[in-house]
């Protein structure tokens, strides 16, 4: 367990810069714009890599039933996960309706994909997990009232909005069939 919870603390703490804009700034001025890119980059793999190894090890000496999820939830968590894909295609894709209105798509999908398996996981490291993910985006989400407002965006357009829901229906599908082999895990039961 040790390991995901450093897993996550390199991978929440590199994604939190943002949320200090003086920092952020200081240290893209420190490094340079690629440089810093770089080595963001390369925190955020290697707090993925052990948040990976850290969960699969977890799950290797056994996972720690806090509660039981109901029977019907994974229903639910299927309609968020949709959800989640078409906002985090969204975030990638041109200025559609959809990014208009989530403003912050990505972090939209994150906190739908997280509550969702929140809800569908009763075990600790689950909760660990999944809640240190959903706080972190509820914080970064907040954490927009006080950094710098960006340039206007453009008009939004229908395009993207079709892009989104086109791949993120197709994303959304490829998952369910290959969270066994991604994962581990069969989300079909």
């Amino acid at each position: 367990m040790s390991i995901l919870i450093l897993g996550l603390v390199i991978f929440l703490a590199g994604h939190s810069v943002q949320m200090a804009p003086a920092l952020h700034a200081s240290l893209q001025q420190k490094f340079g714009r690629n440089i810093y890119r770089g080595l963001y980059s390369v925190v955020a793999v290697i707090g993925v890599a052990l948040v990976i190894d850290g969960f699969g090890r977890y799950r290797g000496d056994g996972m720690i039933p806090v509660w039981d999820p109901p029977t019907g939830i994974n229903h639910l968590n299927f309609l968020l996960m949709l959800f989640a894909f078409i906002a985090l295609i969204a975030s990638q894709l041109p200025r559609g309706y959809i990014k208009a209105r989530l403003k912050h798509p990505m972090l939209v999908g994150l906190k739908a994909w997280a509550f969702g398996h929140l809800l569908a996981n009763g075990d600790l490291g689950s909760i660990i997990l999944f809640g240190s993910i959903l706080a972190w985006a509820v914080v970064n989400r907040i954490s927009f009232r006080w950094r710098p407002a960006g340039a206007e965006p453009p008009a939004p357009r229908v395009f993207g909005d079709v892009f989104a829901v086109g791949i993120g229906v197709i994303a959304y599908v490829a998952i369910l069939y290959l969270h066994p082999l991604l994962i581990g895990v069969s989300v079909f039961g």
